[in-house]
Order: C-alpha cells, then sequence, then structure tokens
C-alpha cells in the first residue's frame, strides 16, 4: 500500500483523494491548497469538492488555520519548507 504524501502530490494537474474515515484527507487536501496558494494559484482557479456540507464547513475552518498559521510563523516545518 502506497501512502499518501501531500508533498508529493503534482500542483499542475487534477487530484481526487478517496479514502476511508479518519485517514488524513481533510489534512491532505488543506495542504494542497496551501501549496497551491504559495505557488500563486488564485483562490478563485481552485475547486475544492467534498461529500457533505459538513465536510466542507470542517475543511473551510482547517485552511483557514493553516493559512494563519503558515501567516504567523507557525506552520508546521515541512509546510515552511515548501
Amino acid at each position: 500500500m502506497k501512502v499518501l504524501d501531500p508533498y508529493d502530490i503534482p500542483l499542475n494537474q487534477a487530484c481526487l483523494i478517496e479514502a476511508s474515515a479518519g485517514t488524513g484527507k481533510t489534512y491532505t487536501i488543506a495542504t494542497l491548497y496551501i501549496r497551491l496558494l504559495c505557488e500563486g494559484y488564485i483562490p478563485d482557479n481552485i475547486l475544492v469538492v467534498t461529500f457533505t456540507e459538513a465536510a466542507a464547513a470542517e475543511l473551510k475552518i482547517r485552511i483557514r488555520q493553516r493559512l494563519h498559521d503558515c501567516l504567523t510563523g507557525r506552520a508546521d516545518p515541512d509546510l515552511q519548507a515548501h
């Protein structure tokens, strides 16, 4: 089984992440979103789709927290390296 690493996923193509609950999908999607922003992509040009409104709400919270962490120098070391 191959472990999904959000830092190894190419940013210049579509990506489907499908996995069971609790496997890190939200973390991976939030990381990809932040990477796209750091590479200069415009938020209006990034499409993120989830299956439920609850999942979308959780994803918004996580992305905002990760953005805040990046802007205040508290991002995790892997994200800071990118």
